[in-house]
C-alpha cells in the first residue's frame, strides 16, 4: 500500500472522492480544464496510491520508490489532486494550480512538481519512457514497479505500438500500464478517429498479460492491480472502461467534454453534486 503520511484507514472510495474535489477546486482557480478527465480516472488513481504503490510523501525522489509516469500530460490537474492527497504536494497549493511561478502547470512538468515522474505535452511517449526505466531498473536489480498512464487517443501513435512489442521482448514484469478508455479525444470519439479494437486481444497478441474492467469501479479496480502486481515474466496492462465526468451527473452527461469550460456558477454545483455522493 502508498505510505501516505495520514489517515491510512481512509477508504479507497473516500481517496477517489478527495481526488475529484481537489481536481475540481483547482479546475476552479482557472475556469476551465481538463476537469472530466480528472473526475474518470480518480478512482484509478485511489488505488494505484493507496493499495499499489510503494513510495515516501516526504522523499518524492526516494530510490526504491514506485514510478508513476503520466503519459498524457492533460491530465495533470488528476495527478496533482492525487499527490496533493497523497501528501506530497501540500493542500494549499492547490490554489495556485496554473498560475505563474506555480509547481502545478496546467501540463506536467517533471522539472516542476514533486512526485512528477515525465513531463508530457506531445502524447505517445509515456509508455516508451516508460519501458525505459522499467529496463534500467531491472537492470539495476531494483525491486521498483514502473506504472504508466496513457489515453486511448494515444492508440492513434505508431510509438505506443513500437513500446508495447518492447516490453514484451524484454518480459518486463515491473511494467504496469493503464489506458484510459473514455472514447473521447480532441477531434472526436476516439474509436471512430482511429478504430483500435478488438484492444484487448492485440495486447494478448502482442505478450502481455491484459485485463478489460470497468474503471469505475473501485473492486475491479484494485482486484486488477493485484494481478498485475502478481504476473511475472511480461509486462501487464489494464484497459480501464470510464466515464468522462464521473460523479458530477451534469458534466457526466455532456456530450462534448474533452476540454470544458464550466460556467461560474457551475463550479458550486459540481461540488454541491459531489457533496451528495460524499463516502463515509
Amino acid at each position: 500500500m502508498g505510505n501516505a503520511p495520514i489517515g491510512h484507514n481512509v477508504s479507497l472510495e473516500r481517496r477517489a472522492w478527495n481526488i475529484r474535489r481537489h481536481a475540481i477546486l483547482m479546475g476552479e482557480v482557472q475556469g476551465q480544464g481538463y476537469i472530466a478527465q480528472a473526475l474518470d480516472i480518480a478512482d484509478v488513481l485511489a488505488v494505484a496510491y493507496f493499495h499499489a504503490m510503494r513510495y515516501r510523501p516526504d522523499d518524492p525522489d526516494w530510490e526504491g520508490r514506485d514510478r508513476f509516469l503520466l503519459s498524457n500530460g492533460h491530465y495533470a490537474i488528476a495527478l496533482y489532486a492525487a499527490l496533493i492527497e497523497a501528501g506530497v504536494i501540500p493542500e494549499q497549493e492547490l490554489e495556485t494550480y496554473g498560475a505563474d511561478e506555480s509547481r502545478l502547470p496546467m501540463s506536467g512538468m517533471a522539472a516542476y512538481t514533486p512526485g512528477m515522474e515525465m513531463s508530457g505535452g506531445s502524447l505517445g511517449l509515456g509508455l516508451s519512457i516508460a519501458v525505459g526505466r522499467a529496463l534500467g531498473l531491472k537492470r539495476k536489480h531494483s525491486e521498483a514497479t514502473v506504472y504508466t498512464l496513457f489515453s486511448d487517443g494515444e492508440l492513434d501513435e505508431g510509438s505506443v505500438w513500437e513500446a508495447i512489442l518492447s516490453a514484451a521482448h524484454y518480459k518486463l514484469d515491473n511494467l504496469i500500464a493503464v489506458v484510459d478508455v473514455n472514447n473521447q479525444q480532441a477531434d472526436g470519439p476516439s474509436t471512430s478517429v482511429m478504430a483500435f479494437e478488438p484492444l484487448l486481444d492485440k495486447l494478448e497478441a502482442f505478450g502481455w498479460f491484459a485485463q478489460r474492467i470497468d474503471g469505475n469501479d473501485l473492486d475491479a479496480v484494485r482486484s486488477a492491480f493485484d494481478a498485475a502486481k502478481a504476473e511475472r515474466n511480461r509486462p501487464s496492462l489494464i484497459i480501464a472502461d470510464t466515464l468522462m465526468g464521473k460523479g458530477v451527473p451534469f458534466l457526466e452527461a455532456r456530450e462534448k467534454n474533452h476540454f470544458i469550460r464550466v460556467e461560474a456558477h457551475e463550479w458550486q454545483l459540481a461540488l454541491a453534486a459531489l457533496d451528495e455522493r460524499k463516502p463515509s
